[in-house]
C-alpha cells in the first residue's frame, strides 16, 4: 500500500493539494474534471470527494477577496492621484473581472481541501 494511503494528509498540506487542483487526500489526482465541476471520486485513490460541496461559501470567499484587492487599488489610485473616470473604468473593470476568474478554480480547491479534512459539507444531511 502506497505511503499517500497510509497516512491522512495535515490540514495545510490538503489544503495545498485543492489549491493546486489535486486530489486533498493523495495530492496525484485531478480534483476537477471542467474548470469548476469538481469529480465524484479520486481516479487514483478512489476517495469520495463528491460528496464534499463548497456551495456558498466560495462566492463568499471570492467575493471577499476581490473586494479586497479593489478596495486597495483603489485607494491607491486616490493616493497616487490618478483619479479620473477614465483610469478607474480603464483599470477597475478589468480588475473585477480577470482578479475573480483567476482566484475561483484554487478557491474552490482549498475550500475542498478544508472541508475534506475536517469531513464536513455545504450541504444539508438528508
Amino acid at each position: 500500500m502506497p505511503a499517500t494511503e497510509r497516512t491522512t494528509p495535515t490540514m495545510g498540506r490538503a489544503i495545498r493539494r485543492g489549491l493546486a487542483g489535486r486530489c486533498p487526500r493523495c495530492g496525484e489526482g485531478n480534483l476537477f474534471k471542467g474548470f469548476l465541476e469538481q469529480v465524484e471520486t479520486c481516479s487514483v485513490c478512489g476517495e469520495q470527494l463528491g460528496q464534499v460541496n463548497v456551495g456558498l461559501l466560495l462566492p463568499f470567499v471570492v467575493i471577499t477577496i476581490v473586494v479586497h484587492v479593489i478596495i486597495f487599488v483603489m485607494l491607491e489610485m486616490e493616493l497616487s492621484g490618478r483619479s479620473s473616470p477614465l483610469v478607474y473604468l480603464v483599470v477597475l473593470v478589468p480588475l473585477s473581472v480577470i482578479v475573480p476568474l483567476l482566484l475561483i478554480r484554487p478557491a474552490k480547491g482549498g475550500l475542498i481541501g478544508f472541508m475534506w479534512k475536517w469531513k464536513i459539507s455545504d450541504e444539508l444531511e438528508r
